[in-house]
């Protein structure tokens, strides 16, 4: 079930002053008020002291990384794909803190807050963070899951964690994985789909969460259809620009941008694998007005008009002796 912002944040955190929360309002002020010291029972666990940390905006990057098993794929997060907080945030600045803990080289990793860290670092503001020792990584892969059911994963990344339970043998197939996930098995085939596919290909795209599953089975086409030295030309080709190639788009709007960005590499794979026009056979005259063929490789049609019943037997005898 997707959780929002706020309702994320009264999960996570408690009162100020070292007080335990007793209710989502007071859990929410703790947060909104940005509290030097919370108190945040982690899983339900153990409580640990998070205190209240302002990364100079100018130091966000260096003074901090993102948790390396948090699903969110951190190269897909740009202007587009932050558009629902980044306005805000440059408007207003960062509303709810990050949560992170302490790394033993004095910089911060980030378990609930990526989208919020480079929102911050593409804004240029500073980045508020409630940071923790101690919190070891079954909690840190807590912290940071329960975070990103706020904002639903995209394909690629759901067919990541899909692609990790099948090595890790939690599933054996397709439809056990439907089953565990609680979704279709569309889903799960275009998910798996998706995750199969180069970054490079992805990240054409302005907002890789935008793409549905008729445009990862296209992509899926396309990029499965060339040979490996063809792939090869075309994730070339993609980065030999600067720029990634939505940005060469001259359209406004997400999802006129993608529609652009989709016919442009479907041009791009036909140029260096033109699709082989095949013939198809036409039809011939045998007997003008009476008997025609159509003649495809080993196959054979017949078509007779005008005939006697005693013709159309003395036919269908002939041919079933002939092909015995």
């Amino acid at each position: 079930m997707a959780i929002n912002t706020t309702d994320l944040n009264a999960r996570l955190f408690g009162k100020a002053d070292k007080r335990r929360a007793t209710n989502v309002v007071e859990a929410q002020k703790a947060a909104q008020d940005k509290a030097a010291v919370i108190e945040l029972a982690v899983a339900g666990e153990d409580t640990v002291a998070f205190e209240l940390i302002k990364v100079n905006a100018d130091k966000v990057r260096q003074q901090t990384q993102v948790f390396a098993e948090n699903a969110r794929e951190q190269a897909f997060l740009n202007e587009h794909a932050l558009a629902d907080i980044l306005t805000t945030l440059k408007e207003r600045g960062q509303q709810y803190p990050a949560v992170g803990r302490w790394l033993d080289d004095g910089r911060i990793e980030v378990l609930d807050g990526s989208r919020r860290r480079m929102s911050c670092i593409l804004a240029e503001k500073d980045f508020l963070i409630y940071v923790a020792k101690g919190i070891n990584s079954e909690h840190a892969k807590f912290l940071s899951d329960v975070a990103n059911a706020h904002k639903p994963l995209s394909l690629y990344e759901r067919g990541k964690e899909m692609q990790l339970l099948l090595e890790q043998g939690k599933v054996d197939d397709q439809k056990e994985l439907a089953k565990y996930c609680q979704c279709s098995e569309a889903l799960v085939s275009g998910a798996l789909k998706a995750a199969s596919l180069p970054m490079e290909l992805l990240m054409a795209y302005p907002s890789v969460s935008e793409l549905g599953r008729p445009t990862i089975v296209k992509l899926h086409r396309l990029y499965y259809g060339l040979t490996q030295p063809d792939q090869q030309q075309l994730i070339s080709q993609l980065s030999a620009n600067d720029a990634p190639l939505w940005q060469t788009i001259n359209v406004q709007g997400i999802a006129r941008i993608t529609r652009e960005v989709t016919v442009v590499l479907e041009d791009m794979g036909e140029t260096i694998k033109p699709r082989v026009v095949v013939e198809k056979p036409k039809q011939q005259e045998l007997i003008k007005g009476k008997v025609s063929f159509l003649r495809d490789e080993d196959k054979l049609q017949l078509k007779m008009k005008k005939l006697s019943s005693k013709q159309v037997d003395d036919i269908l005898a002939y041919i079933g002796d002939y092909l015995k």
